[in-house]
């Protein structure tokens, strides 16, 4: 009897390591996974800004490798930083602009609203909605929320108003918008998008709420 309960014990051993390395094994890939769509992004990001501005070349990071505020320094609002060569494409997607938040350390690609569908959501964030980027109205970006691994929407619900947007669009102008509004609402809700804005250059980012019940939603204004 001792001997099978001890060889019992030995499998169901065996077992729980298994599944531990499996589990880690998921986890690892999961955050590489999300290391290297967020390295792809900024990667863009950075060539985007790059071939606009050749000026900021070597100027986007510190010396601990992280993203500095002081990136989104020294330019005005407003400024067309030119050399734009016209539409550009991120993994096969036409891309709008690209959309830079310091308080959550996101750079990535905005692709075109023309782009919308599930898997353009897989790449990016989409236009889904608007006039346009950097255009007086409103215009509507949403990304999807990973829940802990900081990819593309995930950390809005972190923001705060007051915090920075930085959005370059197709022409190479960038404009610094200052967030005015958060909250949660349906996912009946579109109010947010058709809001008239009196003129005003806005955008709304929308993603899910972790539990996918609600939608978070950003509102902000271009400093302009």
């Amino acid at each position: 009897m001792n001997r099978k309960y001890s060889n019992f014990l030995t499998i169901l051993l065996i077992v729980v390591i298994i599944a531990i390395i499996g589990i880690i094994g998921f986890l690892g890939y999961k955050y590489y996974e999300a290391y290297i769509i967020k390295s792809s992004a900024e990667e863009f990001v950075n060539s985007w800004d790059s071939d606009n501005n050749p000026d900021t070349i070597g100027g986007n990071t510190n010396n601990t490798g992280e993203t500095s505020n002081d990136m989104f320094e020294g330019v005005e609002e407003g400024e067309n930083t030119g050399g734009s060569s016209g539409p550009k494409k991120y993994n096969g997607f036409l891309t709008a602009g690209t959309i830079e938040i310091p308080a959550t350390k996101l750079k990535c690609p905005v692709l075109d609203q023309s782009e919308y569908s599930p898997k353009a959501l897989e790449t990016s964030v989409v236009v889904i909605y608007g006039v346009g980027l950097n255009q007086p109205g409103n215009t509507t970006i949403v990304g999807h929320n990973y829940r802990r691994n900081g990819v593309f929407f995930s950390d809005n619900k972190k923001l705060n108003v007051g915090d920075k947007i930085f959005i370059t669009d197709g022409e190479g102008r960038r404009l610094a918008y200052t967030i005015y509004d958060k909250y949660e609402t349906t996912d009946n809700d579109a109010e947010y998008m058709t809001r008239d804005t009196q003129g005003a250059i806005e955008v709304s980012l929308s993603t899910c709420t972790d539990d996918s019940k609600s939608r978070i939603i950003i509102l902000a204004r271009a400093d302009v």
